[in-house]
C-alpha cells in the first residue's frame, strides 16, 4: 500500500515562469527544507544541505515542459540519486497569468511515521514559499 501526499498553491505567475523556477537546482536551495542554500555539483546535480539535522544532499531536477512537470531525483550522493519528488504546474483555466503548484510525493518503503510526517508538513511550507518566491520578480533571478 502506498501512501501519496500533494501541496498545491496558486501562484502569480504564468505556468512557464513557475515551471523554469522549479527546475532551477540553485533556486531550489531557497525553498526546499531538505536541501538548503545549493550549489551547483556537475551533470545537473546541485549539493544542499538539511536544515533539520544539517546532512548533505544532492539533487537532480528533470524538467518536462510537455507534461508541466520537474521530477527531483534526490540521494545522500550524487551517483546515488532516485526520482522521489515531482512538482507540477497547471496554468489556470481563463488567465496566462496565474496557475497552480503542486508539490507531490510518495511514501518510500521503509520511511518511517515521523520522517513521512516531516515530509509532509515541509511540502506544505514549501509550496507556500515558492508562491511567495514567485511574487518577488527580482527573486526569481
Amino acid at each position: 500500500m502506498s501512501e501519496t501526499h500533494r501541496a498545491t498553491v496558486r501562484c502569480g505567475v504564468n505556468a512557464e515562469a513557475a515551471l523554469a523556477f522549479l527546475a532551477d537546482g540553485l533556486q531550489l536551495g531557497r525553498w526546499a527544507l531538505g536541501c538548503w542554500q545549493t550549489e551547483a555539483a556537475g551533470n545537473g546535480v546541485v549539493r544542499g544541505h538539511s536544515l533539520f539535522d544539517g546532512q548533505p544532499g544532492w539533487v537532480r531536477p528533470v524538467m518536462n515542459a510537455g507534461d508541466g512537470t520537474v521530477t527531483y531525483h534526490v540521494g545522500g550522493a550524487p551517483d546515488a540519486l532516485v526520482p522521489r519528488i515531482v512538482a507540477r504546474v497547471r496554468p489556470e483555466p481563463g488567465t496566462s497569468t496565474h496557475c497552480s503548484v503542486t508539490l507531490e510525493a510518495e511514501r518510500t518503503p521503509g520511511m518511517d511515521d515521523a520522517r513521512w510526517l516531516r515530509l509532509v508538513r515541509c511540502h506544505e511550507v514549501e509550496v507556500l514559499l515558492i508562491e511567495a518566491l514567485l511574487a518577488r520578480p527580482n527573486a526569481r533571478q
